[in-house]
């Protein structure tokens, strides 16, 4: 039986809150951090990325990660560019990193901070803690050979060690090793290799990139994940991207996520999409935009009250940002929100608070209505008019496609209708210590470029494009002046 420390998410948080509370963040290398305070701003003029790889399929979303949410929720151009991919309804990005030597597809998520992979010669467990093969992790690889990597070097007295409010859990050793990603080159990057393994695999990714702050890393001191306590033996380090930034690997701060919706052909029947989008470093990512940008405050949390804040004296987690409100075509209420929303890569649907969800759904044509089954609204794919939801962010108002809130669900009606889902659905009630998440169904139809010198955010509505998703929709045309980066 394999063990490890499992906090559930709201009370771990509130936990290393806490503990930090009189130190503020951990100091992690030379990453200079200047707080921009409360100012929002509508001029940003973003740099050409130095480095950007292609998003190159989706894999359906592990359920460690749909639990971690649920969990949460309850209680100009770039410098280097990597595609990205991606695959059916609840989905993960992808994309290609090499590390010592060795080529692997990997989870993009700005939702976590480590950079893990498989270790050749992992044990596979179940969610019980039991012995099983290791094909029932469903890893895309047989995972990453140290003995093959001329640039690999262990990490003594060290361990790795992340776990999940549903069971899943990953155990195993911290090392140092060159990793690449759309042509940008780290060396001697400190990673998770993952020796124990209890995870719901997609048989695609062998692992996960993330790109959140420090202070969400999962190294431990000593060898024995029993033995680990939170935040007292964790070891906070440089994520991928810090690193880079630390060394000079990259000349600007920035990284930059640009997702693309799949086809209604891919959600419905693929488990692979290729070419979804992009993650750019250095700058900006290279998809045509619009005019429509702003640049707000990346909130930290307040130590005291546990809730987000835009202060000085905060602790940095999640890409956390202040919406002042949500609409959508044809609503004459005003829809106030909480600044507890998350910008998160790593999840599907937009998670908004009660009232904002059941007003969307209702606005459909003929309404959706709430599915228990499914946990969703849901309505006829073909036959239904999809409002145009949006989001205003320190007074500018970002569209989203009614595409991104046709889902396809695989199932139809009694009358043979095939059912879909609405992207933008229920995260709850708001009220103060609720989490809500823009996910995919927003990150969709913008470009997000996270500073982290600054810990601001800038978010640029991208040129109306389209996936091919055939569905009635309220959708209007927008006539932008954009520009291809």
């Amino acid at each position: 039986m394999v063990y490890s420390i499992a906090f559930p998410p709201k009370a771990f948080l509130s936990f290393v809150l806490a503990c930090i509370a009189v130190n503020g963040r951990p100091t992690i290398g030379n990453v200079r951090r200047v707080h921009s305070g409360l100012t929002s701003r509508s001029n940003t003029v973003l740099p050409v990325a130095q480095f950007s790889v292609a998003i190159s399929g989706t894999a359906p979303r592990s359920k460690a990660k749909k639990e971690l949410m649920k969990v949460l929720r309850s209680s100009s151009s770039s410098n280097f560019t990597s595609p990205v991919a991606g695959s059916d309804f609840d989905e993960e990005y992808l994309t290609n990193v090499t590390i010592g030597g060795q080529d692997f597809t990997l989870i993009v998520d700005t939702g976590s901070s480590d950079t893990w992979v498989a270790k050749q010669g992992f044990a596979c467990f179940d969610l019980s803690g039991n012995p099983v093969p290791t094909s029932q992790c469903a890893f895309g690889t047989n995972g990453f050979d140290t003995s093959a990597s001329p640039t690999y070097f262990p990490i003594p007295n060290t361990n790795f060690n992340i776990s999940y409010g549903d069971g899943e859990f990953l155990t195993g050793d911290m090392a140092f090793d060159t990793v690449t990603v759309g042509g940008m080159t780290v060396p001697h990057q400190e990673l998770g290799l993952v020796t124990n393994a209890a995870w719901l695999g997609d048989g695609i990714d062998t692992g996960l990139m993330g790109l959140a702050s420090p202070n969400l890393t999962s190294a431990f001191e000593g060898t024995d994940p029993d033995a680990d306590e939170w935040p007292k033996t964790q070891i906070p380090y440089n994520p991928l991207f810090y690193t880079a930034v630390q060394n000079g690997i990259v000349s600007e701060p920035y990284f930059s996520v640009a997702l693309n919706r799949g086809s209604f052909e891919a959600e419905n029947s693929s488990l692979y999409d290729p070419d979804l989008g992009y993650i750019a470093f250095g700058g900006i990512a290279p998809v045509p935009v619009t005019s429509t940008v702003v640049t707000v405050p990346i909130q930290g949390y307040d130590a005291s009250t546990f809730l987000p804040s835009n202060g000085t004296r905060v602790t940095y987690f999640y890409y956390t940002v202040d919406v002042e409100s949500m609409s959508f075509t044809g609503n004459t209420q005003v829809f106030g929100t909480t600044n507890d929303i998350i910008l998160d890569t790593g999840t599907t649907l937009n998670y908004v608070p009660t009232d904002v969800a059941d007003a969307f759904a209702a606005a459909f044509d003929p309404p959706a209505t709430w599915d228990d089954d499914f946990g969703l609204y849901v309505f006829s794919c073909g036959n239904s008019t999809v409002p145009e939801f949006t989001v205003n962010i320190a007074g500018t108002t970002f569209v989203v496609d009614p595409e991104d809130n046709v889902l396809p669900l695989g199932v139809n009606d009694d009358d043979g209708n095939e059912v879909c889902a609405s992207g933008t659905t229920d995260g709850g009630p708001n009220e103060n210590g609720n989490i809500f998440i823009l996910g995919d169904t927003f990150l969709h139809n913008v470009v997000t470029t996270f500073n982290i010198h600054t810990d601001e955010v800038t978010i640029t509505q991208r040129e109306v494009y389209s996936s091919g998703i055939s569905t009635t929709s309220s959708r209007r045309r927008r006539r932008t002046t954009g520009r291809n980066l």
